[in-house]
């Protein structure tokens, strides 16, 4: 706030000729009104000179006549004293006309005679100068007509006096005296009167004139004044207009206020517009209420104040004063300006430059010839140069395009004409290192479109190339294992293609699929089975030689590419060295996990030319090998092809078979060998094609197993076979024990003893009735799971048998599971018996480990008799096979279990189907 003492100076100015006019009229009047006064003090002194003179006239005839008539002689010195007056008077008049006599005798003489002291320069005056104006010339003339006469009164009197002294003195003379007396005074006597008259009307007139001029004097100076007053008022009145129109129009709000009570006088425009109120409203207000932060006169210039409104919208102002004095009243006017604006763009500006300090990115302000001004403190951090290193220098110096060049003159063109260019170079550390830098730089230019600077903004993209490179390998390589993915494995296929089409040799492709990997997860966690692939990948890349690529396409699914092979046969033997490097179990911390593989092979220019049909066509393979031999290697042929056309055509069939209820269950008995009782019953899962017509569980099972169908399945199979279990109960039916397959999927799952445990509540059976099969290569790939497992079973009393026991990697430990209550003997063996020496040996071993551990023995397959004497021989006590009963509807199934059906012999007859 600014505050300056100042006055109101040029108004007064301006008025001053106005007051000195004033003065000087009425100057001009008093000196008027003085010059009449003394006018009339003269003409008084006329008047009163003329009374006394009259007077001592007529009291000097009478004096005379009195001392004629009684001689006394004091009548005579009466005489002689008025005479005396008379006579001063005429001197007087007599020497001022003759203008050779000084004003003191004459001014003594008139005195001696009467006159008014104060009149006597005034008439001295007007004797001397105006002897012949009006009236003056008259009266004149009469006075001097009686000089004579007047004179004759004191040779009169002297001849009395002699007369008597003589004593000659008598009536007679004394009558002629008197007579002559009369006769002068008759004489002087009119014209006396024509003095006093003249005197008076002289006066009179005189007395309005003088009046008149006053007057006229007066009116003509007021008209003058009055006139000089218009036109100085109006030149005030348009600067008080033109002030008003200023005061009013002011971008600014200007308020007046008392500088003693701080209480406002006036208000232009503006500040009522901001206020909301009407000046007159304004006035008399406290000029500190206006502001919500107290009174801006007592802050200081750089503090801001927020001006109250009465529609709320307060705004932001500075304020500025200066103090005037008008009369004996001090008032300041405060010029109240809104800076909301500029504060705002104070505070984006300063965003601006602190946003420009802080900004991550460096930032360099250079002139139209690229010469820096000015560096933000980002880009000091970034190449170690500072400004004042830099200044006058062009930045470009320290900058290359990647390839080692200098910034091209193309840049600066297309500057000139986009107005910004961005790009990739190598700029140059103080130190002498150099980083790839992303460089942006935009021009700045003037109205007229000149060039005034350049504003280059430059990352460090140091990190940014590194997570490219990363980023790029992440695109071609599987993240878990660090083999390649994909579209890797078919981009470098088809390079590999194309270099095998150049020189003539073949390119294969072998794809490895992991057998009871879903179990593993299943039964463990998915951490584990993350581990499991890395380890399976690093075992696949041991097994290669480092120009062949190893791939992972898939959960379980992994890829080869071998380079430079004569023919497809050649990659047979690394395919066995792939599959035996993978069947040795996998030590994870405190797990032993033990894994199968199956391997396709699919090589060019045989099985195809480009990289998605050599691929698939190995796949085919290795289904092919997956299906008919686990853990083998087989090459790609074009009856495969069928084959998997046809898993797809099955997997999508699968999806609707499970809604239409497609699935159905036969049982197959199982025979206690003596006598040739059923004991039990096996449920076995049929599907009902609609156009396939009914397909074996090894059709469908293992791709229901890849499309993650098998659990749906199980759980429904065991749901419908404890029904079947209770309806049996209801129709009177021997209580058999009945065995059901689960696979490994359903078995680790972990909700798998519950559903088991739900299913036997729901159909009232006692659990020692079910029997759930698993096969040995199962329970191997789920580890600890198993363990858990089955002692969850034997928990809830449910009894476990180990099927395909033999045809897998044999762990005798889970055979001590209290759970396991079931050994079977897989068809493989039985086959063979009793004419294959071999399976002798392994059904008699197994016989014997059954026998020694407590649990029964189920052999499978048996369809011959001789088979059936073998076994029992052996001590064998069940078994199931086509010489028994084929696998049976469950109205069958109920014929032979009704208790009035007679019983075969012991040695029992192939059951025709």
């Amino acid at each position: 706030m600014r505050t300056a003492r100042t006055s109101q100076r040029p108004l007064a100015r301006r008025l001053l000729p106005l007051a000195y006019a004033l003065a000087a009229i009425v100057a001009l009047i008093l000196l008027l009104t003085w010059g009449a006064l003394q006018v009339q003090v003269t003409l008084a002194g006329f008047l009163n000179g003329e009374s006394v003179w009259s007077k001592a006239q007529k009291q000097a005839v009478i004096d005379l006549d009195t001392y004629v008539v009684k001689g006394a002689p004091a009548d005579l010195a009466d005489f002689r004293r008025n005479y005396a007056i008379l006579e001063s008077d005429r001197w007087a008049r007599d020497a001022i006309a003759a203008g050779d006599v000084e004003q003191a005798p004459i001014a003594a003489a008139f005195l001696r005679g009467g006159v008014i002291p104060a009149a006597i320069p005034g008439i001295i005056f007007m004797l001397r100068h105006f002897p012949g104006a009006p009236y003056m010339k008259d009266a004149l003339e009469a006075w001097h007509s009686t000089d004579a006469s007047i004179s004759e009164f004191a040779v009169i009197a002297a001849q009395v006096e002699g007369a008597r002294a003589d004593d000659s003195w008598s009536e007679q003379q004394a009558a002629r005296q008197r007579e002559r007396i009369h006769e002068l005074n008759s004489f002087v006597e009119p014209r006396a009167n024509r003095f006093s008259l003249d005197m008076a009307q002289g006066a009179t007139e005189l007395g309005g004139v003088l009046f008149g001029s006053v007057f006229v004097a007066a009116f003509l100076a007021y008209v003058l004044w009055l006139r000089m007053a218009r036109r100085i008022l109006a030149g005030i009145r348009g600067t008080e207009e033109r002030y008003r129109l200023l005061f009013d129009s002011a971008a600014d709000a200007i308020v007046m206020v008392d500088e003693a009570d701080g209480r406002i006088l006036g208000a232009n425009r503006k500040a009522s517009e901001w206020i909301g109120r009407d000046a007159g409203d304004l006035a008399g207000m406290r000029f500190a209420d206006l502001f919500t932060r107290g009174d801006p006169f007592q802050r200081s210039v750089s503090e801001l104040s927020t001006l109250r409104s009465l529609n709320g919208d307060d705004r932001l102002v500075e304020t500025q004063s200066s103090l005037a004095v008008w009369g004996e009243r001090s008032v300041r006017q405060a010029i109240i300006r809104d800076v909301t604006e500029r504060v705002a763009m104070e505070q984006e500006c300063r965003i601006a430059a602190e946003a420009l300090g802080s900004i991550a990115e460096g930032v360099i302000i250079a002139d139209a010839q690229r010469r820096v001004l000015a560096v933000n403190a980002a880009h000091t951090r970034m190449t170690g140069y500072t400004a004042p290193m830099l200044v006058n220098r062009r930045f470009d110096e320290t900058r290359r395009l990647p390839n080692g060049l200098p910034l091209p003159p193309s840049i600066w063109n297309t500057i000139a004409v986009s107005g910004n260019w961005l790009g990739e170079v190598d700029s140059q550390r103080n130190d002498g290192r150099s980083y790839p830098e992303l460089l942006s730089i935009s021009a700045v230019n003037d109205a007229d479109g000149q060039l005034l600077r350049l504003v280059a903004v430059l990352t460090d993209i140091t990190h940014t190339k590194a997570n490219q490179r990363r980023l790029e390998y992440m695109a071609t390589h599987d993240p878990l294992t660090g083999l390649v993915n994909r579209v890797e494995f078919q981009r470098r296929c088809a390079q590999a293609i194309a270099v095998a089409a150049r020189e003539r040799h073949a390119a294969v492709v072998l794809f490895v699929d992991l057998d009871g990997f879903k179990a593993v997860n299943d039964s463990y966690n998915h951490a584990i089975g993350d581990r499991v692939l890395i380890e399976v990948a690093d075992r696949i890349c041991r097994t290669l030689r480092p120009d062949d690529v190893a791939g992972r396409i898939g959960g379980d699914e992994f890829t080869v590419l071998l380079s430079g092979p004569a023919s497809r046969e050649d990659a047979g033997p690394v395919a066995e060295r792939v599959l035996a490097n993978l069947a040795a179990p996998l030590l994870l911390d405190d797990h032993e996990i033990a894994l199968g593989a199956c391997v396709g092979v699919a090589g060019y220019p045989l099985d195809g030319d480009d990289p998605s049909t050599l691929i698939t066509n190995a796949d085919a393979a290795m289904y092919a090998a997956k299906t008919e031999e686990r853990g083998g290697v087989r090459f790609y042929s074009p009856l495969m092809h069928a084959d998997a056309s046809t898993r797809l055509l099955i997997g999508a069939d699968l999806r609707l078979a499970l809604g239409r209820d497609e699935f159905e269950i036969v049982y197959q008995p199982s025979v206690e060998l003596r006598s040739g009782r059923i004991v039990a019953v096996e449920a076995l899962l049929r599907w009902r094609h609609p156009e396939r017509g009914m397909l074996m569980p090894d059709e469908f099972i293992p791709i229901a197993e890849s499309l993650g169908l098998i659990r749906l399945i199980d759980e429904r199979t065991l749901q419908a076979v404890c029904a079947q279990m209770q309806a049996w109960d209801r129709n009177g039916m021997p209580a058999v024990r009945v065995a059901i397959n689960a696979s490994a999927s359903t078995f680790g799952h972990r909700g798998f003893v519950e559903a088991v445990r739900c299913a036997l509540q729901m159909a009232a059976l006692p659990p020692s009735r079910l029997l759930i099969e698993i096969t040995e290569s199962a329970m191997l790939s789920l580890g600890e799971e198993t363990e858990r497992k089955l002692h969850a079973l034997h928990a809830l009393g449910v009894g476990v048998a180990i099927d395909d026991f033999g045809t897998g990697y044999s762990s005798l430990a889970y055979l001590k599971l209290p759970a396991v209550a079931f050994l079977k003997i897989d068809r493989s063996f039985v086959t063979g018996v009793p004419d294959e020496a071999n399976d002798v040996v392994i059904v008699e071993a197994m016989l014997a480990i059954a026998k020694s551990l407590g649990l029964r023995a189920i052999a499978e397959g048996i369809e011959t008799e001789a088979q059936h004497d073998f076994l029992l021989r052996l001590g064998c006590v069940e078994g199931q096979g086509f010489l028994y009963s084929r696998p049976l509807p469950p109205a069958e199934i109920e014929r032979l279990l009704r208790p009035s059906r007679k019983h075969a012999p012991a040695r029992l007859r192939v059951v025709p189907p």
